[in-house]
């Protein structure tokens, strides 16, 4: 199995790290999780962390033909769509968005939203395949933080979105609608179950003041060491820590406007009648 270049892109305002995966062979590239700048006080969107990847992408040659969004987040907005404008790719997703998308469309009284994932080029399933140059990406079904998320596996690489952090934080939360937390332990077995040596990238990394963000980690330090989920750590023991921990967090900041976005596959909702585009803000509700 060849195995793909990678180049990640931190942001440090959502602490989300975007990763650039290209086949050296054939400069046939896929991007994950990507980062639309937005400023929750003014409500307006930039560009500064999704054109940080472009940049990357003109400067190597590579041609995308992958935007894969491991799940919906609800701690940024995606830039998708922006960079499918600007570069090109199909947006994949896993088929569970549909489940999610119902959820927001309700909880948001959203009208004018699909519960079918029309958005998204392609809604992909567990143990798909995915063409990328001569490389794969073989897509793996992980839901508990989320019905809908996917890790994908491409060569000694795995790319586990919010599933698993660095082994000093732990674990995905599970207390998002969909969300469970034995259905968590059972994923992330599935990945730990892969060779020891496989890197695994993720998705964000809250670093306490000791260190420096880290985003790579592997199989084999996380079955040792990850203060949540090592080995013999056994489902009930991670249920009861997992459901207690959620208990006392607090709501991400960015979740109101990132959820709206990121279920339309990074789209806004359309202008109203005087040309604006509005998110809503239910009171009471979340």
């Amino acid at each position: 199995m060849n195995e793909p270049n990678i180049q990640s892109f931190f942001d440090p305002a959502t602490f989300t790290v975007t990763h650039v995966l290209f086949d050296p062979a054939t400069l046939r590239a896929a991007v994950i999780d990507p980062v639309l700048d937005y400023d929750p006080k003014s409500g307006r969107t930039s560009h500064t962390s999704a054109n940080k990847v472009i940049d990357f992408v003109h400067d190597k040659g590579l041609t995308v033909e992958w935007l894969l969004e491991t799940h919906a987040h609800a701690d940024h907005l995606s830039a998708a769509p922006y960079l499918q404008e600007k570069l090109g790719g199909k947006l994949g997703i896993g088929r569970h968005i549909c489940e999610v998308q119902r959820v927001f469309k309700a909880i948001f009284n959203a009208n004018d939203m699909n519960t079918e994932g029309l958005e998204f080029d392609r809604l992909l399933d567990d143990g798909d395949v995915l063409a990328l140059g001569q490389l794969e990406i073989q897509v793996m079904h992980t839901p508990g933080h989320t019905p809908a998320c996917l890790t994908f596996v491409a060569g000694d690489n795995a790319f586990v979105g919010d599933t698993l952090f660095m082994p000093d934080y732990g674990t995905a939360r599970c207390d998002f609608p969909g969300g469970d937390a034995a259905t968590l332990y059972r994923s992330i077995q599935k990945v730990l179950a892969l060779p020891p040596q496989t890197l695994l990238h993720l998705c964000h990394d809250y670093p306490p003041t000791s260190r420096e963000p880290v985003w790579v980690t592997t199989v084999a330090e996380q079955r040792e060491k990850n203060i949540h989920i090592h080995a013999g750590i056994t489902e009930a023991e991670f249920v009861s820590m997992r459901q207690a921990r959620d208990k006392t967090l607090a709501v991400p900041v960015l979740i109101l406007p990132s959820v709206q976005v990121n279920v339309r596959a990074g789209h806004f909702p359309p202008p109203e009648d005087n040309g604006v585009i509005y998110l809503k803000i239910p009171v009471n509700k979340i």
